[in-house]
Parts: structure tokens; C-alpha cells; sequence
């Protein structure tokens, strides 16, 4: 599993974050993808790696603008031990 990090730039409301978690679900074969206005960041799981210019991209043609992609192995957090 990959975890992607993304900053983006101009959500503003619940509606941004839902525009941004659609237009990834709809474009890319994700597992989980989460917004958050407030922090001005996604986060996408996903089994292979996404590629930054086609995310840049499909985010973009929304009116979003990403700050920065970051892309690492996804680690289970674990509760115990």
C-alpha cells in the first residue's frame, strides 16, 4: 500500500474536500481517500503508486492548485505494542 500526501491550495468548506475525494475516486483506483479543508490536505491510499502529474492535473481542472505530493509506504498503525 502507498500513502500519498497532498497540500492543496483553495478549499474553503465540507463541499471542497468532497470535490477533491470525488474527482480521486473517479480518476484513480484508490483503497481510501480523506480531505481536510482546515489543513489544506489529502491523503490517499491507494495498492500502486499514483503518479503527480496526472493527480496534479485532475485536482487542477477542479480550480484546486496543489502545493506539494508526497508519496511513501503506508504503515498500519498499530494501537498496542
Amino acid at each position: 500500500m502507498i500513502q500519498t500526501n497532498l497540500t492543496i491550495d483553495g478549499m474553503a468548506c465540507s463541499m471542497c474536500e468532497a470535490h477533491i475525494n470525488d474527482v480521486i475516486r473517479s480518476t484513480f483506483s484508490v483503497k481510501k481517500v480523506t480531505s481536510s479543508h482546515r489543513k489544506g490536505t489529502a491523503q490517499i491510499l491507494s495498492e500502486e503508486p499514483l503518479s503527480e502529474p496526472l493527480v496534479r492535473e485532475a485536482i487542477e481542472k477542479t480550480g484546486y492548485r496543489v502545493l506539494t505530493f508526497a508519496q511513501e509506504p503506508y504503515v498500519k498503525k498499530r494501537l498496542f505494542g
